[in-house]
Formats: structure tokens, C-alpha cells, sequence
């Protein structure tokens, strides 16, 4: 609490002293504010260094520079990203267009087949747009540089996912569920009748 205070009064006191000093010029006063500084503030400023070695940590610095961690509840979040699988940008980019052109084909089938007002396919710039009027748009494009595919969801909301080569599917890293499955539940929800995108 103590190094808290004095940092405190080390950032204060060199503006309460430059505000009173009015009479000065501006060089003198940039002068003195650089001596101070350098006479009152350097024996604080100790390094940090985040590290394996306990003894590299300052002790006026480790209550800054160490965070805990226990407020993050890690089952929430998705599971790491395991750079060493991430595909390779052009095979990224033919299944990420295969997958799109299929749903492409599909969903315009499935609209020939459903009697919905409003319904529109559009794809333009890598992304796929089904408007299902009232009940909401569907937005699926690709993200090249996260070698994903993400979608919006007018009924799950925004997800992203990531191409599983064991299961040969774009698979969503948090619920580990697939895009197709997904589309396929939701759009028989929305609709009422069944699509198969297999």
C-alpha cells in the first residue's frame, strides 16, 4: 500500500509543483520537470519481468504486474486453438468454398421447396446471405486469416467454426457441434420442414 502511495504522490507532486511555478519559462520548467523525474522517480520504476524464475519479480512491482486468473471460468470459453493442425491457407480456401457453394445450391432447393415470404439467397464478396423475411437472415462467410467459417444465426446467434479433419466438418470449438447439423435442426425449426445438407 505504501509503494501505491508514493507512486501516487510521485505523479502528483510534479503538477501541483509545475502549475505553481507561473513565472518560469517553458524550457525552465521542462527542465525541472526532467530533473525531478529523474531524481525522484527512477529508484521506483524497478523491472518486471514475467518469467519462469520466482526471483526475477520486484517486489514494488509484483502486485502490478501479476493478475489472477481465479475470476476466468474456463469450461465457458472455447478450447485452445491448436496452431500446428491450422490448415493451410489454399486448402483452407477449397473446402471454405465448397462448403459455401454447397449450402449455396441447397438452400436455393430448399426455398423452391418452402413457402416462406420474404425468402432470398444472396452471395456476393464470400458471403452467403439467407433471408428468411420475418424469421430473420442467416449470414455464412468465410475468415481467412482465422481459417474459419462464421456464421450468424437468427436463432443461436453468432458462432464461428473451424475445420475438424477427424470428423471431416467445420466444427464449432465450444459445443463441438457441426455447421451442417446445426443448419439443418434450425432451418426445420424456423420452416418446419426437414433439409438434409449432407
Amino acid at each position: 500500500m505504501g509503494s501505491l502511495r508514493q507512486l501516487w504522490l510521485l505523479r502528483r507532486r510534479p503538477f501541483s509543483v509545475w502549475k505553481s511555478l507561473t513565472s518560469i519559462s517553458i524550457s525552465t520548467k521542462n527542465s525541472f520537470l526532467s530533473s525531478y523525474l529523474a531524481n525522484n522517480s527512477l529508484h521506483l520504476l524497478k523491472p518486471c519481468v514475467l518469467g519462469p524464475k520466482p526471483s526475477v519479480y520486484s517486489s514494488n512491482c509484483r502486485s502490478f504486474c501479476s493478475r489472477s486468473n481465479s475470476f476466468i471460468d474456463k469450461s465457458q470459453g472455447p478450447a485452445a486453438i491448436d496452431y500446428h493442425s491450422m490448415l493451410q491457407e489454399d486448402e483452407y480456401q477449397k473446402l471454405a468454398n465448397s462448403t459455401i457453394h454447397d449450402l449455396l445450391e441447397k438452400l436455393e432447393e430448399y426455398g423452391d421447396s418452402v413457402d416462406i415470404d420474404g425468402y432470398d439467397i444472396d452471395y456476393g464478396n464470400e458471403v452467403l446471405t439467407v433471408k428468411f423475411g420475418d424469421l430473420g437472415t442467416y449470414v455464412i462467410n468465410k475468415q481467412t486469416p482465422n481459417r474459419q467459417i462464421w456464421m450468424s444465426s437468427p436463432v443461436s446467434g453468432p458462432s464461428r467454426f473451424d475445420w475438424d479433419q477427424d470428423t471431416q466438418a467445420w466444427v464449432y470449438r465450444r459445443t463441438k457441434a457441426n455447421l451442417l447439423d446445426i443448419l439443418e435442426e434450425e432451418l426445420e425449426q424456423l420452416c418446419g420442414k426437414p433439409i438434409n445438407l449432407s
